[in-house]
This record gives structure tokens, sequence and C-alpha cells, in this order.
């Protein structure tokens, strides 16, 4: 699937307005509704368009510790821990990974005792060799994906 400029035009305002509905899209575009539905439906069957949750500050729940979890895991495990990672709430995200260490996953928790008792159950995870913890700072660049879209060469081609 091409990315024509109509779908990156779409892309571009629904990142950067994220809020406003396909009927205001398509007003500020100059298209007919019709024809931003088609294209917003379009671009998510095709893997473009993923997720329609809020993004949610977990400090903003109390969870005001971030950290960054290296796994080293027993070979033929990956799966099996990958799958416990989820189960875990702190977790809120994993990947698979290069270089040293196998898993990597962020981890957010309301103090430093509280993170310790997560990676203490991370550790005990069967499968997990070690682990290596790293708390994070300060936010410096929030996850994003506009400057990616804005970016784009006319006729990108997305993954489908």
């Amino acid at each position: 699937m091409d990315l024509d400029d109509l779908d990156r035009a779409l892309l571009l305002a629904l990142l950067e307005r994220p809020r406003v509905g396909l009927r205001e899209h398509a007003r500020a575009l100059g298209i007919a509704r019709g024809t931003a539905q088609a294209r917003f439906l379009r671009l998510q069957e095709r893997g473009v368009i993923v997720g329609f949750e809020p993004q949610v500050d977990p400090e903003a729940l109390g969870y005001d510790v971030t950290a960054f979890v290296t796994l080293h895991i027993t070979q033929g495990r990956l799966d099996a821990v990958a799958e416990h990672l989820a189960t875990i709430p702190e977790v809120v995200e994993a990947h698979s990974i290069t270089g040293d260490g196998d898993l990597w996953a962020r981890v957010v928790a309301r103090t430093n005792a509280h993170l310790e008792h997560v990676v203490q159950g991370i550790i005990g995870t069967p499968g997990v060799e070690r682990t290596r913890t790293e708390i994070a700072l300060t936010e410096r660049v929030a996850h994003r994906v506009l400057p990616l879209v804005r970016a784009l060469p006319r006729g990108a081609r997305p993954r489908t």
C-alpha cells in the first residue's frame, strides 16, 4: 500500500489534533466525510493506524518511578517469560532485544521499594537467569510518531 498525499495529510491531522472527529478533519482537508472515513478504515486495516486508547500518564496514577529492566533468559524460555511479564500490571512494555540481554521491559512503580518488589517478582519467573535494572530520572523525549509522519517521503510504502 502506498501512502499518497491525502493519506499523509489525514495522518498528520489525526496526530496533530487527535480529539477532533473525522468530520472536522474532512472539512479541514477539503474532502467528503465518507472519503476521510474510507481512508481512515483503509489505514487501520493495513496496520498503519493502531489502537484507540487514551494515553494515560502512570505518574498521574501514582506510579512515580520508571525503570528499564534488561532480562537474561534461559534459552527456549523467551515466550513463556514474556507471557508471564504480560500478567504483571507494572510491566507496561516489553521487547525482545539484541546485545546484552534477551528482553527489555519498561516497569513503573509507586516507590523504589515497590520497584524492588516488582523486580523480585520478575527475577522469580522461571527462565529468568538475571536482570539489570536502571531507573529513569526524567523523560526527555516522550513516545512520538508525528515527526516520522512529517518526514515521510511522498509515496512512502508502509509495511503491510
